[in-house]
């Protein structure tokens, strides 16, 4: 297999079979919390694709190129962090700038993205597993196309369940954490699609 065919399973791996969300539980607290309404969740999927994407490209060069040869890969965590949260910062004023209702819609959830273990998964996954450049950015493309399309299937979901007959009891938080469940064990079956 050639390197464009395993870069594009790779993409199709991280986001579908090995969903960030559904498979390893990380970035649950703003796919919940978020996961409410199309907008809000599309704009957090967005924020945190571009955080995880750019993370992975920053963060190579500087475990593998500063990091490794100086000796200190140990630093690799905090390193990440400060990287992640400057992203982060990055993107919180841009939205603040453009759209000041979503950043305010967002609220506390935008700066959780910097200790969202969704983008820290990713880049710490990338220098574990020892990838090359090129699988690093498979597995930050596909993380994030996952992220993505899952907290907006959810939110549809989330929609569609606030003018359903609902009973009393599974209103809110308990129905939203069943659907959750349902979409994990609906991609637990495509486990099989890449061998």
């Amino acid at each position: 297999m050639n390197y464009l065919a395993a870069f594009l399973l790779a993409i199709v791996s991280y986001s579908l079979v090995s969903n960030v969300v559904l498979s390893r539980f990380y970035g649950i607290c703003s796919f919940i919390g978020v996961g409410n309404k199309i907008k809000s969740a599309a704009s957090m999927g967005i924020a945190v694709s571009f955080v995880i994407i750019m993370a992975a490209l920053i963060c190579y060069p500087i475990y593998n190129f500063i990091l490794v040869p100086a000796g200190v890969p140990y630093l690799d965590t905090i390193t990440f962090i400060l990287v992640i949260a400057s992203l982060v910062q990055v993107v919180g004023l841009f939205i603040k700038k453009f759209s000041p209702s979503l950043y305010k819609a967002l609220g506390i959830y935008l700066p959780l993205i910097t200790t969202n273990c969704a983008v820290l998964g990713v880049v710490s996954e990338n220098t574990a597993s020892k990838l090359d450049f090129g699988m690093s950015m498979a597995n930050a493309i596909g993380t994030s196309i996952g992220f993505l399309v899952v907290i907006i299937i959810y939110a549809c979901i989330r929609e569609r369940l606030e003018s359903s007959n609902v009973p009393k009891a599974f209103k809110g938080i308990p129905i939203a954490l069943i659907t959750a469940g349902i979409m994990a064990i609906a991609f637990l079956g495509l486990s099989g699609l890449i061998g």
